[in-house]
């Protein structure tokens, strides 16, 4: 386990709009508003069409290949998720989401694509006086967070 301690900043009550690609908007807000890191919660409802990664084709295999899910018509949605920057200084929005429609459920990271169906709201948690980012690891290919 690797870990650093950080500080409660600003706190951003944000509601994203009908269309909208989530991973777009909140990175561009944080880019906008200086937010290096984050800790955000977000609830709402998830478009037909939007594309969630909802992981490996196989667990230990190399190269990681991902395996893709399109969401068949609106969801209800809760997720959570943070923002750090990546090796350029870019934020980068890591989010997790839990979309249902009846007793359907699927669960997924949304760098692929989730639009907002009429209304999301987040909660964005700024934190201070740490200085985690995503760097490039050479095995996954993923930018992976070095607390």
């Amino acid at each position: 386990m690797k870990y650093s301690e950080a500080r409660q900043g600003r706190i951003f009550v944000i509601r994203l709009e009908d269309g909208e690609t989530v991973h777009e908007k909140l990175e561009k807000f944080a880019r906008d508003h200086a937010v290096e890191r984050a800790q955000l919660i977000i609830i709402g409802g998830a478009d037909k069409g939007s594309s969630l990664v909802v992981g490996p084709e196989e667990s230990r295999g190399l190269p990681i290949m991902p395996m893709t899910h399109e969401l068949y018509d609106a969801h209800e949605i809760t997720g959570t998720g943070t923002i750090f920057p990546d090796d350029e200084g870019s934020p980068v929005l890591h989010l997790h989401m839990a979309c249902g429609r009846e007793e359907n459920t699927v669960t997924g990271c949304i760098r692929n694509g989730v639009r907002v169906w009429h209304v999301m709201e987040v909660v964005m948690t700024e934190l201070l006086e740490n200085t985690a980012s995503r760097q490039p690891d050479p095995l996954t290919g993923f930018k992976l967070l070095i607390p």
